[in-house]
């Protein structure tokens, strides 16, 4: 009997991480949608039942080693095989060096570059037996150069890149797509619309990055 293909977005707010979640979920996939509070997913959720799909709804602190080995325990065991691991989580803070303690660096590497380490090992240990699947890891402008006040993020999306770039060799020969994307733009969401309106007001002239479009690049490269 064939299990549900599930996949799993770690960071599914209301921009990139839910746009792949609906994307994934008009194909068929059970998305397992995640974020550390797990009620602020219910509009999201409510949005993919509407249009049709199968969700699941999950709170889990990504930078918990014991959390993270739990949720892929039980979404292998409950919802079906994890076909596809998206990490998505930001941690886009600034500070000037300076000023920036240890525990705001510390927090941004265990947010940013960590959980993407968790995320990826434990995806592929159930991913390699099977000898299929997808890991991808979402990046931005800071995973490829520095920014004034942007050390801690920086370092953090640079680290991700690195492992996202050591897996693929790694899982390559074992059946595993391991991708990291470089998002370098700023997305069209709420908050930008609320911060920068200014930028916001870009949007008819293309001149930030529409959620659903980045989604459907995710499909094509699983794919």
């Amino acid at each position: 009997m064939a299990r549900e293909k599930v996949i799993l977005v770690v960071g599914a707010g209301d921009a990139t991480g839910g746009a792949i979640a609906r994307r994934f979920a008009r194909e068929g996939y059970l998305a397992c949608i995640v974020r550390r509070n797990a009620e602020k997913l219910a509009p999201l959720a409510r949005r993919i039942e509407k249009e049709g799909g199968k969700v699941l709804a999950l709170g889990c602190d990504a930078r918990e080693e014991e959390q993270v080995a739990k949720l892929v325990e039980r979404i292998e065991r409950e919802a079906g095989e994890l076909e596809v691991a998206v990490f998505n989580v930001g941690g886009n803070v600034r500070f000037p060096i300076r000023e920036m303690t240890a525990r705001v660096y510390r927090k941004t590497w265990e947010m940013a570059c960590f959980a993407g380490f968790l995320t990826g090992r434990e995806a592929a240990r159930v991913m390699v037996p099977r000898g299929r699947g997808s890991i991808f890891f979402t990046g931005a402008t800071a995973s490829m150069r520095g920014g004034n006040g942007f050390a801690a993020f920086a370092g953090a999306k640079h680290g991700l890149r690195a492992l996202a770039q050591s897996m693929a060799r790694e899982l390559g020969p074992e059946g595993i797509h391991v991708a990291h994307m470089v998002i370098d733009g700023a997305i069209d969401t709420a908050w930008l619309r609320e911060n920068f309106p200014e930028r916001a007001a870009l949007k008819d002239r293309d001149g930030i990055l529409d959620p659903d479009a980045i989604a459907e690049n995710y499909w094509h490269l699983h794919c």
